[in-house]
């Protein structure tokens, strides 16, 4: 990455703070652009991008992906030679109540993306979906050359029609597109909505944790370092048509430089041993409210990651109690300091 130019669209997220600390550190010029939204606490948001101001070598932009020609205005400005798509609205259950917003941020945001980038193309577009495509496909570990025509919520929904997007213009224009699909990413600096927040913070303050499905769920949990190492690999594994797959699991398209990658642990984990993770990091047993399967959630997830290591010859390897160890250190030292501020 040493003296490249990688455009990261919400570069003040979870994971685009911790991909533009590891480019910066690799040498590139990051631009970032993220809107600072209300999602949550844009605090924790101006706490992360802080960090990266610190660089010389990191521009920071404010707006939203789906504004017309704000996407174009960077590329013809900053000519990246890498582009990361990370900026979208997450979370499943927010997309049952608000899937407007969905709309704008996940299908508009990524056409002025993918317009911006027919007339400024760069070497090589990276963006994100979910592992929440493969919806109700029971088939596991999941494959990326797996249908993925049954998704469970709106939230991936969308993300299935971003694929099929980009997927299109990399046929029409040429432009090598990698999708990647996420697996339940987290670590330090992780969102407040999601379940290590949410069970720590109740844990610390002696609440009771909502447990979905009574418990029995499996999720293939990522510990975000190894997640964005991941991408940063897969930045030169630059997709090239090919009438015949390379390997059985090569999910590279026939038609167009255009190609899905899981980045998982590829080893599912029962909620209940990540909630003990959490208990044994905390020295405190949780309280528990056992309550059943929320809408648009799926009972297990499992990455298959031949092909990451096919192309990259790399793999996750944290294991969830050194990555929850980690989150809860993190948690623990930001939130007092937060509430030292208060």
């Amino acid at each position: 990455m040493q003296d490249k130019t990688v455009l990261v669209t919400g570069a003040a997220g979870f994971i685009g703070f911790h991909l533009s600390q590891m480019l910066l550190g690799q040498g590139a010029r990051v631009v970032g652009l993220d809107n600072h939204n209300d999602y949550y606490d844009p605090a924790l948001k101006a706490a992360r991008e802080a960090q990266l101001i610190d660089s010389p070598h990191y521009v920071s932009i404010k707006g939203a992906v789906e504004d017309e020609g704000l996407l174009m205005g960077l590329f013809e400005t900053y000519r990246p030679d890498y582009v990361i798509h990370l900026a979208a609205q997450a979370g499943v259950r927010y997309s049952i109540e608000n899937p407007r917003s969905y709309t704008l941020s996940n299908l508009v945001g990524s056409f002025e993306l993918l317009e911006a980038a027919r007339a400024f193309p760069p070497a090589h577009l990276l963006m994100a979906s979910t592992s929440s495509v493969y919806g109700a496909n029971r088939d596991m570990p999941y494959c990326e050359t797996h249908k993925v025509d049954l998704p469970m919520s709106y939230y991936a929904a969308t993300k299935k029609a971003t694929e099929a997007m980009s997927h299109s213009y990399a046929h029409l224009y040429n432009i090598p597109t990698t999708m990647f699909r996420f697996f339940t990413v987290y670590g330090p600096w992780g969102r407040p909505d999601m379940a290590p927040y949410l069970f720590t913070k109740a844990v610390l303050d002696g609440e009771p944790i909502k447990v979905f499905n009574n418990g029995d769920m499996m999720r293939d949990f990522t510990f975000v370092t190894d997640l964005v190492r991941a991408i940063t690999m897969l930045c030169d594994a630059i997709p090239v048509a090919t009438d015949t797959a390379a390997i059985d699991t090569d999910s590279v398209s026939p038609v167009a430089p255009w190609r899905v990658v899981n980045i998982g642990n590829g080893a599912p984990v029962q909620l209940m041993a990540f909630i003990q993770a959490i208990e044994s990091a905390c020295g405190v047993v949780a309280k528990k409210e056992m309550l059943p399967m929320q809408a648009g959630d799926v009972q297990s997830t499992w990455a298959d990651t031949d092909l990451l290591k096919q192309l990259t010859g790399y793999a996750p390897q944290t294991d969830v109690d050194s990555g929850i160890a980690a989150y809860v250190n993190w948690h623990k030292a930001y939130y007092t300091r937060r509430n030292d501020l208060v």
